[in-house]
């Protein structure tokens, strides 16, 4: 029941079923035109990240981490270290979830800042999780649809992490020095044995989002081993995303059937740069994910959809799924007003973007 209320709930999944069932009013549906490889890829990427929080391998390295820290701003720079890290394995979602919560309880203690350190936690997760094919769930797609090897993805994602970690590292100058007490380390036991079982089940996933094995191993040997651990990670799974993926491949596909959609966005996304400022604006209003999926279908420029998709997650508060769940987490457990908070936040990703953005307009030329 759990699940279910669980994906019942889903803002993202509501609408997106909507408008699927809207989409089917004016075309056939075509089975055909579901990425599966995609949708196994995902599932097995849900399962796995599940695993590792049961495990607790991020909250061992944040506290790890942090216990280091003398000041407010090398305080701030170990959460975005690690951020970045986590973001590239474990998604920018799982990310957000587990690091600003931890971060605030240490910010109420001593009395930190919040606004700038938790927006910048926020980015890296983005950050990170643009580097690596199964960090976000449009590089699955973009991996699969276009059947993209994995030493031109890292062709993409290289200059694009080099470029986001000196945007990354110029806006952490902004936070201030205050001295911070040692933070003290929570006595997290790492199980050897089932993290080492888990690591190689992840080498499965990766191996098939490169398509080295078929997509499905990955995601029933995550299965069998969550299963294995204890079967109730498998009702933590966000199978929402997986369904609501789902959804984005019938709109898309119907959308395709309709000649003055199709004529209309061909128009939008007929050269690189064209697709990337296409991207980065949809993004704004809609999401990276979807616009990663609604563009694919209309255009053969892959990397500057790369491009775009990912540097789009700046800038609104829904231009990523985790920019959405920093906010959540602020208002969940922020200690100042969450509006005040919203403003600083808007401000410091629309100049995030800004900067980002131009720099990603001449790596198109670059990787294109």
């Amino acid at each position: 029941m759990t699940v279910i209320k669980n994906i019942v709930k889903d803002r993202v999944l509501q609408i997106t079923a909507i408008l699927a069932v809207l989409s089917l009013t004016v075309a056939r549906r075509r089975l055909a035109d579901i990425n599966f490889s995609t949708l196994w890829s995902i599932l097995a990427m849900m399962t796995i990240i599940q695993i590792f929080e049961y495990l607790h391998i991020l909250d061992y390295w944040a506290y790890r981490l942090t216990s280091h820290a003398n000041d407010t701003r090398q305080l701030t720079r170990m959460f975005l270290i690690l951020a970045v890290i986590s973001g590239m394995f474990l998604t920018n979602d799982v990310t957000v979830l587990t690091l600003i919560p931890l971060y605030l309880r240490i910010a109420k203690k001593y009395d930190l800042p919040e606004i700038l350190p938790v927006t910048l936690i926020g980015m890296a997760a983005n950050f990170g999780s643009a580097f690596t094919p199964f960090g976000n769930p449009h590089n699955i797609f973009i991996m699969n649809h276009y059947q993209v090897n994995g030493l031109t993805f890292f062709k993409w994602s290289i200059p694009l992490l080099i470029s986001s970690l000196t945007v990354l590292a110029i806006l952490s100058l902004f936070v201030s020095r205050a001295p911070v007490p040692a933070v003290p380390v929570r006595d997290i036991k790492i199980q050897l044995r089932p993290t080492l079982i888990t690591i190689g089940v992840a080498c499965l996933i990766f191996a098939g989002v490169f398509r080295l094995l078929p997509s499905w191993v990955g995601a029933i040997a995550a299965i069998i081993l969550a299963i294995g651990l204890d079967p109730h990670i498998m009702q933590r799974v966000d199978y929402a995303i997986i369904l609501t993926f789902t959804g984005f491949f019938v709109i898309v596909s119907n959308m395709r059937q309709v000649p003055f959609i199709v004529t209309t966005l061909s128009n939008l996304v007929n050269s690189p740069h064209s697709v990337y400022l296409t991207s980065i604006l949809s993004s704004q209003f809609i999401s990276n994910v979807p616009s990663t999926v609604l563009l694919g279908k209309f255009t053969t420029h892959a990397a500057a959809l790369f491009l775009g998709s990912n540097i789009g997650g700046l800038g609104s508060v829904v231009g990523s799924m985790a920019n959405l769940l920093v906010f959540k987490q602020y208002s969940n457990h922020g200690n100042k007003n969450r509006w005040h908070f919203f403003a600083g936040f808007a401000g410091f990703n629309f100049l995030a973007l800004a900067i980002l953005g131009t720099i990603g307009w001449f790596l198109v030329i670059l990787i294109s």
